[in-house]
């Protein structure tokens, strides 16, 4: 390179190739199906340690359920004596589960020694 500012336009980019690429083509002839994960339903036993109202809050904040949905799960867990409360797939299922599991006896009752009775089973 010399010393001089003279340069010629036709010298810039010289011995470079730009080249482009077109996205290959796509076919919607032979799509695959998604495989769906297995359903797990999480399932509530009722029993006589723990009040309505911390079911409720369970599944208030365990769940996300909204306050409503919560009390008619409560009442089937309560008249039925167990209720599907949540459907997803197995891994969720079984941390909701432990989360159940881990919630504790209810302390608005001295009698509540453990947490409710809580279990999963494949929904199909």
């Amino acid at each position: 390179m010399s010393d001089s500012n003279d340069y010629e336009p036709d010298d810039l980019g010289a011995g470079t190739t730009v080249t482009t690429q077109s996205a290959p083509k796509t076919s919607t002839r032979g799509l695959t199906k998604t495989r769906q994960l297995p359903r797990y339903h999480v399932i509530i036993l009722n029993d006589e340690e723990h009040t309505f109202e911390y079911v409720i809050d369970l599944l208030t904040k365990v769940f996300r359920h909204s306050r409503p949905t919560a009390e008619a799960l409560t009442w089937q867990i309560h008249t039925r004596g167990m209720a599907i409360v949540y459907t997803t797939h197995k891994e969720l299922a079984e941390l909701k589960r432990d989360q159940v599991l881990s919630w504790g006896p209810d302390p608005r009752m001295e009698i509540s020694k453990t947490s409710l009775a809580c279990y999963i089973e494949p929904a199909d």
